[in-house]
């Protein structure tokens, strides 16, 4: 199957917000080492593919609230058909169909970004000045010109970290050892906002009951992130600025949908971000309090999930019963006039 329409589509709307940038007065040439109208064509490219995506991300969000209100029932199948997996999974596919929950739903918007993603890749990775074909997918000769020796901070767009001294030097880059630094920062860059993204969705909605959703969750915080240590290696600068900022509006639009639309408490009176660790291990101290806002505050648990420091434990004072005791031979003392010695007896 052919994917030039997506190549096409990708092209038309990286070069129309160029176009756009030229029009209000960016300058084409470089400030600070950097072509800022492509790297904000590339910056509003996301912005415009995630306007159009949003509403799936609300889909998304109901899905993911639709299994979170089935969560007792999986957790009563999961008790009657213990270890008997077929038949669990059987129960489990019907329940889903019945209540009309899907549970690839949460991963759908990942996976509609993915052509996208791979066309911005294939468009970037055609920025060569060697390419015999300029002028594919709408592109005019000066504007590959231009983009094909564009750069963030002298590091061309085209350039990967894994790019040989000899493809820096036709791409025009003046310093290798600033692009391998620039390149390498941008991957950590990606790789941390891309854990955030998945850990602040787990924060507020807790870790799924499903073996299955919860293996899926664990993927998406932990492998995907540790995958782009390898992957970002081989990725245009140009598309991991893509990344970036894709990450970056996601963690802005999970903000708000999930203070917009925050996730109800569960039947047991327990939020879902008291129980969002591995295991759904949960502190004594929450689960007698009753049902909590199912959003945290940013002191309490946030993006980072930091929880506040624990106050000390009030202390009783030891007292030695032994120094207070009378000692053999003592006057007794009078207890209502404190510690002034007994009247002597008149003779």
């Amino acid at each position: 199957m052919s994917l030039d329409w997506i190549y096409i589509a990708i092209s038309w709307i990286l070069l129309r917000w160029h176009d756009l940038w030229d029009a209000i007065g960016v300058p084409d040439g470089r400030v600070l080492g950097t072509n800022w109208s492509w790297i904000l064509s590339i910056v509003f490219l996301v912005v415009t593919l995630r306007v159009i995506l949003f509403p799936v991300f609300v889909k998304q969000i109901k899905s993911q609230r639709a299994m979170q209100a089935l969560q007792p029932k999986v957790k009563l199948l999961q008790e009657k058909h213990k270890g008997d997996r077929e038949t669990l999974q059987k129960e489990m596919m019907e329940l889903y169909k019945v209540e009309k929950a899907n549970p690839l739903m949460g991963c759908l918007p990942m996976f509609l970004q993915i052509p996208v993603f791979l066309g911005l890749f294939h468009v970037l990775r055609r920025l060569n000045p060697d390419n015999g074909q300029p002028t594919l997918y709408g592109w005019t000769a000066e504007q590959f010109r231009e983009a094909t020796h564009s750069a963030l901070f002298t590091a061309p767009l085209p350039a990967q970290f894994g790019s040989s001294a000899e493809d820096l030097t036709r791409l025009g880059a003046t310093n290798g050892t600033v692009v391998k630094i620039i390149a390498a920062v941008l991957v950590l860059i990606m790789m941390a906002t891309t854990y955030l993204t998945s850990r602040q969705m787990i924060l507020k909605t807790g870790w799924a009951e499903d073996p299955q959703q919860k293996m899926i969750q664990r993927l998406m915080l932990y492998g995907i992130p540790l995958s782009l240590l390898v992957s970002g290696a081989l990725f245009p600068i140009g598309v991991v600025i893509y990344w970036v900022t894709n990450n970056l509006f996601s963690l802005g639009q999970q903000q708000w949908v999930l203070r917009k639309f925050p996730p109800p408490p569960m039947a047991n009176g327990k939020t879902p971000s008291s129980s969002a660790r591995p295991g759904g291990a949960t502190s004594a101290k929450s689960g007698a309090k009753g049902p909590q806002s199912p959003v945290q505050s940013g002191r309490t648990g946030g993006l980072f999930g930091r929880k506040p420091a624990a106050q000390p434990e009030p202390t009783i004072p030891v007292i030695d019963t032994k120094a207070l005791a009378p000692k053999p031979g003592a006057k007794p003392v009078n207890p209502k006039k404190g510690a002034r010695p007994a009247n002597k007896p008149q003779g």
